[in-house]
């Protein structure tokens, strides 16, 4: 009499059950946690993880929301799924965001005499004002890095022939940047966790900065100066971002306006301009 091996055979982990499992991770939430936070049940939740449930469109919503993901990971989730994302990320050029772009370029006109500059969620520099370029160019014109990485903010504050080689107070300033960076990785930035790695293999970082830490200050804001030969700059900087927007690439978006932390730049800043 033969005998029969009964397999039980699970169903497969897909994309958006590794997703979604690694999203709850991230936040530190328990399954029955996040159940409570989306208002769906913990055993619905268990089979959506494991692949024994499908989810739609709305409950992937809901699961996005209740995880405060950033637009961009949201219609990375959308996509596991099997669904077309929400929300739009086609970049500044898009004709729909002309109005968006015309505000950009109001907002940096204004900013004038003192720089100011859009920043993508990889900190790249999209656009500038002139003031930008006038005050920033004797440092840009001296950078010895690869051409890709010259516009980006990070890598030039990093990278040992970027900005990085005059900014007199480098070691304070760029711990706090890079404390930034930690920051939007611990957010869910995927762009930002890749970016980290990248700056973090340039040479002569400190072993802590490699992970998240608290950075005192010693002043109300943080002061990047500057200095080429005789020519010294001090700015402080805000950033700006767009309230409530529905699309992914506007949420990535930072405007960073530079203003005088002293007399001498301010005074620079006015004369450059005439």
């Amino acid at each position: 009499m033969g005998t029969q091996n009964s397999v039980s055979q699970e169903p497969a982990i897909g994309p958006f059950s590794s997703l979604l499992k690694h999203w709850r991770s991230v936040r530190r939430l328990t399954q029955v946690e996040l159940a409570g936070d989306a208002n769906v049940s913990a055993r619905h939740l268990c089979f959506l993880e494991t692949g024994r449930a499908q989810p739609s469109r709305e409950m992937v919503q809901l699961l996005g929301t209740a995880l405060d993901l950033p637009l961009e990971e949201r219609n990375a989730l959308h996509v596991a799924a099997g669904f077309v994302p929400p929300y739009g990320d086609s970049g500044l050029a898009a004709d729909n965001l002309q109005h968006v772009r015309q505000a950009l370029d109001f907002i940096l006109r204004q900013q004038e005499p003192y720089p100011g500059i859009v920043i993508d969620g990889r900190w790249d520099v999209r656009i500038r004002n002139e003031a930008s370029r006038r005050l920033f160019k004797p440092f840009h014109d001296a950078y010895d890095m690869e051409p890709e990485f010259s516009d980006n903010a990070m890598h030039t504050v990093f990278h040992p022939k970027g900005l990085r080689q005059f900014i007199v107070n480098w070691d304070e300033f760029a711990g706090q940047m890079i404390q930034i960076l930690h920051r939007e990785v611990a957010q869910g930035g995927g762009i930002a966790a890749q970016l980290l790695a990248e700056v973090t293999t340039y040479p002569g970082l400190p072993a802590e900065w490699r992970l998240p830490r608290h950075v005192a200050g010693s002043s109300p804001v943080m002061t990047m100066r500057l200095q080429k030969d005789d020519f010294r700059l001090a700015f402080f900087s805000t950033f700006t971002t767009f309230a409530m927007p529905t699309d992914a690439t506007l949420q990535k978006l930072k405007i960073e306006c530079f203003y005088p932390a002293d007399d001498e730049t301010a005074e620079k800043a006015r004369a450059l301009a005439l």
